[in-house]
This record gives C-alpha cells, sequence and structure tokens, in this order.
C-alpha cells in the first residue's frame, strides 16, 4: 500500500513558476513509476509526466514537453514536478500517482494509488 501527499499548488501568474511535491509512504518506493495527472474544471483527467523507478526514463505530455520538468529523490520518497512558463491552461488539479513498473506509463487506468490532489491556478 502507498499514500502519497502532494504540495505546492497555489496561484501564479502566467509565465511564472511552480514546483509540486508528492511524498509517499510504504516501503520500496524506488520500485514505483510515479506520475502526474491534472483534472481541470469539466474535463477529463490527463496525463503531465511520469518517471520510472530509478528516474531514468521520464515521459511527458506534448503540451507541457520543455516546460514542466519531473523528478525524484528515492532517498526522500518524492517526486517533484517542477512548471515553468505556466499558462492559464495549465490551471488544474493536480494528481500524483504510483504503480509498480518499470516505465512511465501514460495511462490513468495503470496507476492504482493515487494522492488527494493540488489546486493550481494561472491568472492571465
Amino acid at each position: 500500500q502507498v499514500q502519497l501527499v502532494e504540495s505546492g499548488g497555489g496561484l501564479v501568474q502566467a509565465g511564472g513558476s511552480l514546483r509540486l511535491s508528492c511524498a509517499a509512504s510504504g516501503r520500496a518506493f524506488s520500485m514505483y513509476t510515479m506520475g502526474w495527472f491534472r483534472q481541470a474544471p469539466g474535463k477529463e483527467r490527463q496525463f503531465v509526466a511520469a518517471i520510472s523507478g530509478s528516474g531514468g526514463n521520464t515521459g511527458y505530455a506534448g503540451s507541457v514537453k520543455g516546460r514542466f520538468t519531473i523528478s525524484r529523490d528515492n532517498a526522500k520518497n518524492t517526486v517533484f514536478l517542477q512548471m515553468n512558463s505556466l499558462k492559464p491552461e495549465d490551471t488544474a488539479v493536480y494528481y500524483c500517482a504510483a504503480t509498480l513498473g518499470s516505465i512511465p506509463y501514460t495511462q490513468a487506468s495503470v496507476y492504482p494509488y493515487w494522492g488527494q490532489g493540488t489546486q493550481v491556478n494561472v491568472s492571465s
């Protein structure tokens, strides 16, 4: 069982930056692929980024590639999402997710463990 707690959300102006964190409880954190997803009001949850257990493989949605960076610190059981050049369309609740595996999965259905989410608002 893995419990996930996100933090770091908030209100930022367009062009600004935020860094989200997701702290995981449980053992063998390095065995879990970690993902970030987001859901805007009235829209489906969408993939943002994912990172393999070792941190050696990452994947990004096209809409955030070049602006967002996912990373992890396995010694601290934490995964990060650095978000730069934020746009109003990045406004959403951001969720951290975990699944056993070795590749950066993009499908939400693959992830059995989810955090409660953190709100990100980007003003124009």
